[in-house]
């Protein structure tokens, strides 16, 4: 143990005289503009400025918007825009304008993932020359070498599926053309390698409760243990597991060599044990814990009859909901002591990008929106869908209907009598993340112009929150009537220079979630869920650092047990014996819990792909309606309508496509010219 922080604190030490931060992305290049390779691994200053000069090639995990380092949430079907600008090329995707010869510079990340990976090899053949670290330092430096190596591989799985993997050769410079001509992996082993990488990180790597606080951003046992769980959820899923979907992908995709399917063609049950198995090893470190924050005992959050009022997390006694969720990703929590966070950073992006949800006349660029198919998946008060409200918490389409009276609070969220009855009786989570049509947008930090705070937005056409408000703007408005809120906080404006405001403050830092455990305890239940029969596969010990071998099954109080917590956190009840009962049924109720609390976290992308609905929804027109925006709330100019659900009139709706090769991206053609071998992506052009 001691070893563990000696190491911690050297790391520190040397950051503080070496590099421009601690932490785990913001760093110079001071090593690569003073240090020759020979001298890199004379001493463990050296050494450990080079292992912390690497991460620099990473992307922002954050950038999920514009800019993405992937297909991002712009590609996926829970937010759209007007913007078609190379800014937002999740956008450009969907409609078909990239291809192999101009994937977005964001996006193109194949070559700096590859320079990691070298870097790492190199780190890995020199570590033994490092005079003055002591084995135990080695071992740990050794394990942040692997977890960079697989995380390098991670981002290629991600955006282009099948890796090329070099193994630990530093390739050199002087070699024949064809020395460098190899082909792919096949997926499975591209994900069984990474995988393998990040359980040689976790049996040295620190756990969370050992790291310094200072280097919280830094990843630790639980971070590799928890990617592996989400790998191995992917593969076991439709796409990468012999599903409808992986035939329509790649059924004819194979590699020269030898014939293999480059992607499995035939389901395999036990991936589902292999994965629940993955995910219950971070479970069973008992550390990590959901995010909670404690009831106001004279203004508590208001709970339906049916919700267990145990202390959390055997019901939702004791705590808010709605600041529970909340208060994780707009600043308000603090991210080095938020157990909920198994690796997260503060993230540039995820505050910047807070001012595409703010109107013009607020300062904002006005664009972000969200579909009302999202909207629809959020549960009523008591845990029941819209389509199957009770009489209590009843759920009103007409939008026409409102709620009257003086309105109603929600603790200290506040329905206003004219908020249409829709959004009304709708679980926390909604109203911490869906800006709707009548909610009141805080922004305290505008105080000083009482116009430009407490205001209610609607984005109708006359209203200085839509079309009217975006004057010359034509393309910054929002096109649903509904906008993401989840990172902004009641303190953020971006009116600095409206009115009278002095100055906006927008909260900071704000994090972004790399992983947290919520995900962890959905991909364990998801994962139990489609276990058949009895499994007997193997789990990482956290605390032997060993193999050990259980039994999976499909543990109907097990999946119960980890997936209430998610939802008492939210202030709902849990699932009901009839859908744990059922796994089909059940399967539905994981996919949109999903969708739910992972929304606009940048999963939504890939779970489409790998549950194999993409294909048949992506694009569906019926998935992209929302109110008529271009419509009036009233009739004083003859152009009342907007309460109208209409399909979202923009051309990025209407030019939008999806195709089987869509599922991955296209290899740039520049890579495929260095190594003739690769096989492109299929179904596009070398």
């Amino acid at each position: 143990m001691k070893s563990i922080f000696k190491i911690l604190i050297a790391v520190t030490a040397i950051s503080s005289m070496v590099l421009s931060s601690c932490s785990y992305l913001d760093v110079d290049t001071y090593f690569e503009d003073t240090f020759r390779q020979d001298s890199i691994f004379n001493s463990t200053k050296n050494a450990e400025g080079y292992l912390w000069n690497t991460p620099k090639d990473f992307p922002d995990p954050g950038a999920i918007w514009g800019n993405s380092w992937n297909l991002g949430q712009m590609a996926s079907d829970e937010i759209t825009s007007k913007w078609r600008t190379g800014e937002f090329s999740g956008i450009s995707f969907t409609v078909g304008e990239i291809n192999s010869r101009n994937v977005p510079g964001s996006m193109n990340i194949w070559y700096k993932m590859y320079r990691v990976i070298r870097r790492c090899n190199t780190m890995l053949a020199n570590v033994e020359q490092v005079g003055d670290m002591s084995t135990r330092e080695k071992q740990v430096y050794e394990g942040y070498v692997h977890f960079l190596r697989g995380y390098a591989y991670y981002h290629l799985l991600m955006n282009w599926g099948p890796c090329l993997i070099v193994g630990d050769e530093v390739i050199p410079n002087s070699e024949s053309a064809e020395y460098y001509n190899k082909e792919r992996s096949t997926y499975d082993e591209s994900v069984d390698y990474i995988c393998n990488e990040f359980q040689l990180a976790a049996q040295t790597l620190p756990t969370a409760a050992q790291q310094s606080i200072s280097l919280s951003d830094r990843p630790t046992k639980g971070a590799a243990l928890a990617l592996i769980a989400r790998l191995r959820l992917y593969q076991a899923s439709p796409l990468f597991n012999g599903g409808d979907a992986a035939r329509r992908s790649f059924g004819n995709w194979t590699r020269k060599s030898d014939g293999a399917y480059y992607v499995n063609q035939e389901y395999d049950a036990r991936r589902w044990a292999i994965a629940a198995a993955a995910a219950k090893a971070v479970i069973n470190m008992d550390y990590y814990q959901l995010y909670t924050v404690d009831a106001d005992p004279q203004n508590p959050y208001p709970l339906a009859p049916n919700v267990p009022t145990a202390p959390f997390p055997n019901g939702a006694g004791g705590i808010d909901p709605l600041h529970s969720y909340h208060n994780m990703f707009n600043g308000e929590g603090i991210i080095q002591t938020n157990k909920e966070f198994i690796w997260a950073m503060t993230s540039s992006n995820v505050s910047s990008y807070t001012r595409h949800s703010f109107p013009v006349y607020f300062g904002g660029w006005g664009g972000m929106a969200v579909p009302q198919r999202v909207v629809d998946c959020y549960l009523m008060a008591d845990g029941r869908s819209i389509q199957n409200a009770s009489d209590e918490y009843p759920y009103d389409a007409d939008l026409t209907n409102t709620i009257g009276g003086s309105g109603k609070t929600l603790g200290s969220y506040v329905l206003k009598a004219n908020v249409p009855k829709m959004y009304d009786n709708r679980e926390a989570r909604f109203y911490a993340s869906i800006g709707f049509p009548g909610a009141v947008w805080q922004m305290n930090s505008a105080s000083q112009d009482a116009s430009y705070s407490n205001e209610q937005f609607w984005f109708s056409h006359d209203d200085v929150s839509g079309v009217t408000g975006a004057g010359n703007n034509i393309n910054d408005y929002n096109v649903s009537g509904y906008s993401p809120i989840k990172y902004i906080h009641p303190d953020d404006s971006w009116a600095s220079g409206k009115g009278n405001v002095k100055s906006a403050f927008v909260t900071n830092p704000k994090p972004f979630p790399i992983i947290r455990y919520a995900e962890v305890l959905l991909e364990y239940v998801e994962a139990l869920n489609n276990v058949e029969g009895s499994e007997t596969v193997e789990l990482f010990d956290a605390i032997s650092n060993e193999m050990v071998e259980v039994t999976i099954t499909r543990d109907v109080a097990e999946m119960a047990n980890y997936f209430n917590m998610i939802r008492y956190r939210a202030g709902l009840p849990g699932a009901t014996e009839a859908q744990l009962s059922s796994k089909e049924e059940f399967q539905k109720v994981i996919m949109n819990e999903r969708q739910i609390e992972l929304f606009n976290e940048g999963y939504r992308v890939f779970d489409t792909r790998r549950w194999g609905i993409y294909l048949d929804e992506d694009a569906n027109s019926s998935n992209w309606r929302g109110l008529n925006v271009d419509r009036d709330r009233t009739n004083t100019n003859n152009n009342e309508g907007f309460f109208d659900i209409v399909t979202i009139n923009t051309q990025n709706i209407r030019d939008r496509i999806a195709s089987p090769e869509m599922v991955l991206l296209p290899i740039p053609h520049d890579e495929l010219l260095k190594v003739p071998a690769i096989d492109q992506n299929p179904g596009w052009d070398r």
